[in-house]
C-alpha cells in the first residue's frame, strides 16, 4: 500500500472540512474522490501534500507517517499535486515551467532530457509551444502544462485536482485519456474531480465525498453502477 489514511479530521478555523476520513491508495491505482463543490476534495489533497497540517488522524506514505514532513520534501518523497487551476507560471516559457518542475531534486542533463521527452512524448502540444509563454496558452494546454511540470519531479504518487475544469469537451477526452497514459508508466494517482463519469470510468477504486465525510466507496465500475451515485453526480437515474 503506497497511501493509508486513517481517522482524518482537518479544520478552517473552527470549521470542520475533513472529518474523520479513512482511505487507502495501492502502488499502480487510479483512485477518484468525487464530491459537489465544497465537499472537502482539494483540502484533502492540500492535506497529503502537507499545504494543510491535520487537526488528527494519521496519513502513512510508503509504510512512513508524513506527519513532520515538510511539503517540499514531501515531493522529493514521490508526492507531487497537480493543483486546482493550474497555477502555472504565465510570464514563463513553457520549458521555463516545465524544468521549475524539478526544482529540488538535482538530475542530470540527461536525466532532464529523457524527463521532457516522456513529457513530450504525453502532450504532443507543449513540444510545439516550448519557447510560448505558459500565460499565451489555452486553457487546456495550460493544464497539460501543469500536469506535465508535476511529472518532471518524477512523482510516484500523483495527486490531480479538477484536471478537466473549466476545459472543452475535446480536451477533457484528452486529458482523461493521458491520465490512463501516465498510469500504464507505473504512477500512482490519486484524482479529485467534479466529471463522475470520466472519473469513475477510469478508476480502479473509488470513494465519494460528502460535507467532509465518505459515504461510499467501491471500484470505479461499482459506483457508475450505483444508482444513489448516478442520481446524486451523473444527472441520471439508474440505467
Amino acid at each position: 500500500m503506497l497511501l493509508k489514511v486513517k481517522d482524518l479530521n482537518v479544520s478552517y478555523g473552527k470549521i470542520k472540512a475533513i472529518k474523520g476520513i479513512s482511505l487507502e491508495v495501492n502502488a499502480g491505482e487510479v483512485v477518484t474522490l468525487i464530491g459537489a463543490n465544497g465537499a472537502g476534495k482539494t483540502t484533502f489533497l492540500k492535506t497529503i501534500s502537507g499545504i494543510l497540517s491535520p487537526v488528527s488522524g494519521e496519513i502513512t506514505y510508503d509504510g512512513k507517517p508524513l506527519e513532520s514532513i515538510k511539503p517540499f520534501q514531501r515531493v522529493n518523497e514521490g508526492i507531487c499535486q497537480a493543483p486546482e487551476g493550474r497555477g502555472i507560471f504565465p510570464g514563463m516559457t513553457v520549458l521555463e515551467n516545465l524544468e521549475m518542475g524539478k526544482f529540488g531534486r538535482t538530475p542530470s542533463k540527461q536525466e532532464t532530457h529523457e524527463d521532457l521527452e516522456k513529457i513530450f512524448g504525453l502532450f504532443p502540444r507543449l513540444k510545439e509551444r516550448v519557447s510560448q509563454m505558459g500565460g499565451t496558452l489555452s486553457g487546456g494546454e495550460q493544464q497539460m502544462l501543469a500536469i506535465g511540470r508535476a511529472l518532471m519531479s518524477r512523482p510516484r504518487l500523483l495527486l490531480l485536482d479538477e484536471p478537466s475544469m473549466g476545459l472543452a469537451p475535446k480536451f477533457i477526452a484528452q486529458i482523461f485519456e493521458i491520465i490512463g497514459e501516465i498510469k500504464k508508466q507505473g504512477v500512482t494517482i490519486l484524482l479529485v474531480e467534479q466529471n463522475a463519469a470520466k472519473a469513475l470510468a477510469i478508476a480502479d477504486r473509488a470513494y465519494v465525498l460528502a460535507t467532509g465525510n465518505i459515504t461510499t466507496e467501491g471500484t470505479g465500475k461499482q459506483l457508475l453502477n450505483d444508482p444513489a451515485v448516478r442520481a446524486a453526480y451523473l444527472g441520471t437515474g439508474a440505467h
